[in-house]
């Protein structure tokens, strides 16, 4: 890649609406130097690309300003200026919104209880005034900014709705002999204008309330991270800011306290809780030359680590890129709603031109007080807000809910496909299989009074051992309390074992063809051969005289695997293992699970041939697996699904990662995926149909029926109330039980 292309997401400030998201992306994308630009107005942020040699960050920043928004490109500090500005702005919302409220209430009741009061619209006036260009100043402002850059959003529609309610009533209020002279009766509306300003200010305090809790799960993450972490300078310990941590500085972790960065333990010995990367609730034992991780929890013990991976690249810090990405990204269907919701307010323009123009051919003797009432109406009803809110909201709760279950969603068009599955493929090792040899089982000729000594050399035996088994063995006879000894001559024969001299005995480990035949008793034979039947391995441990213990080694099936298999089965999913291992290895953990299809020997490019093959029939197929053999089928499938205990390769290729070795959690996301849809096929239709059914009676279709015209204070609450139902129903999805 060119080291001048650059890719990053940005938090925009100051956007108020769908149509304000469009307008910076419209400008982003018209800037030299810019290659692309997605704005979304649900988690406020513009992913750029970008060329460093045609423009820097102060450009791309300046150019949004040029509109009347602002880009936080303070890499540093990004999210708390965010936080911080969203902040200011409830709060100021929050205030302006009780003010006009308190305003509003007087106007209202003169308004609609108190019409022929004396003075009533002088007092009106009075108190419109600073509600409209005070309290709602920002309506007006942005709708300004937004005519001198020939561009139109919700801001415009408000602001020349009771703009023009205003300056109607005004012109009643001071001179209302014009109308009299006509016989027609003065009628202000200055609590329409108020109460617009009111309701959509508090439904813009609804939403932003809401849209602050829709991201809880991306806060969780970052409050893993601990601000400060104590380093060792020499022998003295000194506390510094986790920003200024150095790969190969020595970290002193206390107990109780976070890890600040990703390393590798030099001195000391603990258990850690790493439940936030692995879903696992017991604490992991930490010993010298162990892996730690950002963001997991140090329990009782002491120990110094050295850093490996600070900054942006701890494992924490790429998780919560991931989370944030993914609810930046934009589902394909969000790509239709931005393109409506461009064209959206022009339509509105022209829909409330056309209304008062039909109005004051057709009105009869009040044709001009309806037309400008149903044009304000139209204005009023007609926000664009719940359709530009539809899908970036239920994905934003969506990817937290998905990131709380251990699963990390990259980008947003893995949730359309993943409600469509009809096929997964699984890799064996790693992903059905814990992918680590274990010592399954093991038959001792002695007592276990007297396997203690012969633990031992066992144990120093594999300790000298290069065979990809060997740690199986260590860690066995290291539960067992096994205790390193002497050897002498030790000799290891490759294709057989190892052996070596204790005293004057021979004592060797290897498989059966290190050991005489006529050592193997019938018993023994009929174990070993029970054991092989099940796809283990079987290693002998003897010495000069007979053989001491038979042992079986496997890379056992995960407890929680069968259980996962069962459920995508019973949701009609056609399940298939592909595994490198030996056919009879292949069909022993296929029988474990439950899976029927399975193919042995497989090779990567014969994975990826597959994944072609069930496509070209027609199959929705997701790849699960774990290393870097699979990530050629991880890149094929039409959804790739990592374990997050896996290569860096796999994670990278995969849509979906799981930071959990738990197989349940691919049934999980595939249901994920299909609640996300749901919520925004939802939120689309009540955003669709509300602008479909509220236009017309705003413009005053039902009029020649029954009379009925609808009033603009009643349009301002259903448009407020419309925005605020979208994001609630997106809500519903934090209380999905997965």
């Amino acid at each position: 890649m060119n080291a001048a292309l650059h890719k990053k997401s940005f938090p925009v400030l100051e956007m108020t609406c769908a149509s304000c998201a469009v307008s910076v992306a419209s400008i982003l994308k018209n800037t030299e130097g810019v290659l692309d630009a997605s704005v979304n107005y649900g988690n406020q942020t513009a992913q750029v690309e970008w060329d460093s040699s045609l423009i820097n960050l102060q450009g791309i920043q300046n150019a949004v300003r040029s509109i009347g928004y602002d880009l936080v490109i303070d890499s540093e500090n990004a999210e708390e200026i965010q936080e911080q500005a969203q902040k200011n702005s409830y709060e100021s919302l929050k205030i302006n919104t009780i003010w006009a409220t308190i305003f509003t209430i007087p106007v209202v009741i003169i308004g609609m209880f108190l019409m022929d009061m004396p003075y009533g619209n002088w007092i009106s006036l009075v108190l419109t005034t600073p509600v409209l260009f005070y309290f709602g100043k920002h309506f007006f402002v942005n709708a300004w900014k937004k005519l001198l850059h020939k561009t139109a959003n919700m801001d415009t529609l408000v602001a020349l709705s009771t703009g023009i309610a205003f300056i109607f009533s005004t012109f009643n209020t001071i001179y209302p002999e014009f109308w009299y002279q006509r016989g027609v009766h003065a009628h202000v509306y200055f609590e329409a204008a108020t109460v617009i300003i009111v309701f959509i200010s508090l439904g813009k305090l609804l939403e932003e309330r809401a849209k602050s809790t829709t991201s809880s799960a991306l806060k969780k993450l970052m409050g893993l991270q601990p601000k400060n972490v104590k380093i060792l300078v020499g022998n003295t310990e000194k506390e510094i800011a986790i920003s200024q941590v150095q790969v190969d500085d020595i970290i002193l972790v206390r107990p109780g306290e976070k890890i600040a960065v990703d390393g590798i333990i030099v001195e000391g010995h603990s258990f850690v809780d790493e439940s936030m990367i692995s879903g696992e609730p017991v604490a992991l034992e930490k010993q010298v030359n162990d892996q730690i991780f950002s963001g997991t929890i140090n329990q009782k013990g002491s120990f110094k680590f050295k850093a490996q991976k600070v900054g942006s690249d701890t494992l924490l810090a790429q998780i919560i890129k991931t989370v944030q990405e993914a609810q930046g990204s934009k589902a394909p269907v969000q790509r239709l709603v931005d393109q409506i919701a461009g064209i959206f307010v022009p339509v509105v323009l022209g829909i409330a031109i056309l209304t008062f123009l039909i109005w004051l051919w057709l009105g009869g003797e009040n044709a001009f007080t309806h037309a400008l009432l149903n044009a304000i109406t139209v204005l009023v009803i007609a926000c664009p807000c719940a359709l530009g809110l539809a899908t970036p909201t239920a994905i934003i709760v969506g990817v937290g809910k998905g990131a709380e279950n251990n699963i990390l969603i990259k980008d947003a068009e893995s949730l359309e496909i993943g409600h469509k599955v009809n096929t997964v493929i699984l890799d064996k090792t790693g992903t059905i299989t814990e992918g680590k040899p274990e010592v399954s089982d093991w038959l001792w000729a002695d007592s276990e009074a007297a396997r203690k000594p012969l633990l031992d050399i066992l144990y120093s035996l594999e300790n000298h051992s290069e065979h990809p088994l060997a740690e199986a063995l260590i860690q066995k006879c290291k539960s067992e309390h096994a205790e390193l000894i002497t050897l002498d001559q030790i000799e290891s024969i490759t294709g057989k074992g190892i052996k070596a001299n204790v005293g004057q005995e021979v004592y060797g480990v290897g498989n059966k063809a290190f050991i005489s035949e006529a050592q193997i008793s019938t018993e023994l034979a009929s174990w070993a051969n029970a054991r092989q039947q099940e796809a283990q391995t079987v290693v002998y441990f003897f010495n000069s005289k007979k053989i001491l213990a038979t042992i079986a080694i496997a890379d056992k099936v995960k407890a929680s695997s069968k259980e996962a298999i069962d459920e995508l089965l019973r949701k009609g999913i056609e399940v298939y293992m592909f595994t490198g291992d030996n056919t009879q290895t292949a069909a022993s953990v296929a029988r474990q699970v439950g899976i029927v299809h399975y193919k042995a020997e497989a090779l990567p490019a014969d994975k990826a041939a597959f994944v072609k093959e069930l496509q070209a029939q027609g199959k929705i197929v997701v790849m699960v697996g774990d290393g870097i053999n699979d990530s050629e089928a991880l890149a094929l499938a039409d959804l790739s699904i990592a374990m997050g205990k896996g290569s860096d390769i796999a994670m990278d290729v995969a849509k979906l990662t799981l930071i959990t070795s738990d197989l349940r959690a691919v049934p999980k996301a595939l249901l994920l995926s299909k609640k996300i849809v749901l919520g925004i096929r939802q939120n689309l239709f009540w955003a669709f149909i509300y602008n479909l059914i509220g236009i017309p009676i705003a413009a005053g279709i039902l009029y020649p029926v029954n009379g009925f015209l609808l009033n603009p204070m009643i349009a301002g609450a259903a448009m407020a109330l419309s925005s605020v139902s979208v994001v609630a129903n997106s809500l519903r999805l934090k209380m999905l039980k997965l």
